[in-house]
């Protein structure tokens, strides 16, 4: 069982708060609790949550969750009174995701996915917090003509001896630290697998195709897909998928893996199409080579999520491009500038 908040507001810390859903899952959090996000900034932005940093509610701290975690080694914590309240939420979603600097990030992906996990469970088992670990569809390894929808129950198969196995190998083994210490230590720790998601904060240059899209579009540059011009995917907006994991976060300890994500799936050249109409456009849809860490994934099924947390994804994708062209035409100069950043 949790403990239960002293206070009025429960105390949750989110690992990769400054990263792309982090920072979102963070914003909606502060709507009913105190929240502690740790990030080490090694694949998000500080940025992200710099209009979080006003909140009392809200504390930023700049530290690498594959070590150990002291929360009582962090004076400007102090105001949460972790020593008398404790944790009662803890959501991990530290790991780099860039497909374009993923190579550099190997030995960050491959501790995200072993020690982080070690020390993130570790503190839920201190706190006896509720525990969510988002994982990644990857998991399930590559789609076939007849299998492109899986379930929670599929078993995926990866090569883990490849230079992505540290990501795609790694998620699979993270999954285990959580069901082990569920099955030892009788904490509440359950399993998002994270289906490609976008929308507002999405990285720039690194192969995440709606983002660079529609800076592509403004720019009247071209539009590049990685692959074929039969490349297809699911495409779920950041809104919805934060509401997944605050009600699997809500929901009992009965499920323990949960897909999320859309299960409409869209072609990406048509996805590039509509970007343009949107945006008005003189952009030229090219096609390039696969970029290595791009990897093809396959379509959730969404039954169990609809079944035991009553979600489904609301927001079609012309709501959730046209809210994304907003903010990235609204924010180009600091998204442009952070992209640099990190190239």
């Amino acid at each position: 069982m949790t403990k239960n908040p002293i206070f009025e507001k429960k105390n949750v810390l989110v690992t990769g708060g400054a990263g792309f859903i982090g920072s979102h899952l963070c914003e909606e959090l502060l709507k009913e609790a105190r929240v502690i996000c740790i990030d080490n900034l090694s694949n998000s932005s500080v940025q992200n949550i710099d209009h979080l940093l006003q909140y009392p509610d809200f504390e930023f701290i700049k530290s690498d969750a594959s070590q150990p975690i002291l929360l009582a080694d962090f004076p400007e914590l102090d105001k949460f009174q972790i020593k008398f309240q404790g944790l009662q939420e803890i959501y991990h979603l530290a790991c780099p995701t860039s497909p374009k600097d993923f190579e550099h990030l190997r030995i960050e992906t491959l501790k995200a996915n072993s020690l982080s996990m070690i020390a993130t469970l570790d503190l839920a088992v201190e706190h006896h917090a509720k525990y969510i670990f988002a994982s990644s569809s990857v998991v399930y390894g590559p789609p076939t003509q007849d299998h492109y929808f899986f379930s929670e129950t599929d078993e995926g198969v990866v090569p883990h001896f490849t230079p992505r196995a540290c990501y795609d190998e790694g998620k699979r083994f993270a999954e285990t630290c959580v069901d082990t210490y569920r099955q030892v230590y009788g904490i509440d720790a359950k399993v998002a697998r994270v289906f490609p998601t976008y929308g507002p904060r999405t990285p720039l240059y690194e192969g995440l195709v709606v983002s660079d899209f529609i800076l592509n579009a403004i720019e009247g540059k071209d539009l590049v897909i990685y692959g074929e011009d039969d490349l297809d995917q699911s495409l779920c907006f950041v809104s919805d998928m934060v509401n997944g994991l605050l009600r699997f976060m809500k929901s009992g300890p009965d499920v323990a893996v949960v897909n999320l994500g859309s299960d409409q799936i869209q072609k990406i050249s048509d996805v590039a199409q509509k970007i343009i109409d949107m945006t008005g456009s003189p952009s030229k849809i090219t096609y390039a080579e696969p970029i290595l860490f791009l990897s093809k994934k396959g379509i959730p099924d969404l039954r169990r999520a609809k079944e035991y947390l009553g979600w489904i994804p609301i927001v079609t994708l012309e709501e959730g491009l046209q809210k994304t062209i907003d903010f990235t035409i609204a924010n180009k100069e600091m998204l442009t500038m952070n992209s640099h950043e990190h190239s």
